[in-house]
């Protein structure tokens, strides 16, 4: 049997971008570099990208504060999409009209693309890895796809990505080792913050 090693994924929401989205507000830089020094130590083999400028953005801050030659990959499944579109049966009675109405405001109109991005998402990025040495890996994404990693991580059923959050620059950390469930080592991890950069992405009621 081939050998096999345990992978570490690193997600990161992409920073606090502008209104338009096309490109990062000047808090969103300093939570991009700040994340990078955070991850200064870490032997981080590739960061991953999707291709919008706010994503891009971010990745290209906090590759600045790693070690160089570590490769910088732009991917088209690490970028904005909805992962998975729940049938009428799947979601709870009383927040079946709000989670819809959501998801239809969220799609792009193809219904199809996503759920392909999201099922070539999780190929690429979980599991643990061949050879006999650990990988570590970095996906800078957006909130929907770090819901959607979370979600595998715990075996929920799919329309369980709705209703997770994820702050800007924050930090989840999640383990694959071979032969044990995915682990969630952290989630949404903000202390390479001052908290005047938290909880920013977040709805105002649930920041603590």
């Amino acid at each position: 049997m081939p050998a096999s090693a345990t992978r570490y994924l690193y997600v990161a929401r992409h920073g606090e971008a502008s209104a338009d989205e096309t490109e990062l507000t000047e808090r969103g830089r300093l939570q991009a570099t700040l994340l990078g020094e955070r991850l200064r130590d870490t032997p981080v083999s590739a960061v991953h990208h999707g291709p919008l400028p706010r994503a891009a953005q971010t990745a290209r801050l906090i590759h600045e504060q790693l070690r160089p030659g570590t490769p910088l990959r732009v991917e088209e499944h690490a970028g904005d999409y909805v992962p998975y579109v729940p049938g009428p049966q799947e979601l709870p009675e009383d927040s079946a009209d709000r989670l819809n109405a959501f998801v239809e405001q969220a799609l792009d109109g193809d219904r199809t693309r996503g759920p392909e991005l999201a099922r070539t998402a999780l190929a690429r990025f979980t599991g643990p890895v061949g050879g006999d040495a650990p990988r570590h890996e970095l996906v800078v994404t957006h909130a929907f796809l770090a819901a959607w990693l979370v979600r595998d991580a715990l075996d929920a059923p799919a329309w369980r990505w709705l209703g997770l959050n994820h702050a800007h620059a924050a930090l989840t950390v999640i383990r694959y080792t071979p032969g044990r469930p995915a682990a969630l080592v952290m989630v949404n991890d903000t202390s390479h913050l001052p908290p005047d950069l938290r909880w920013t992405g977040f709805p105002p009621e649930l920041r603590v």
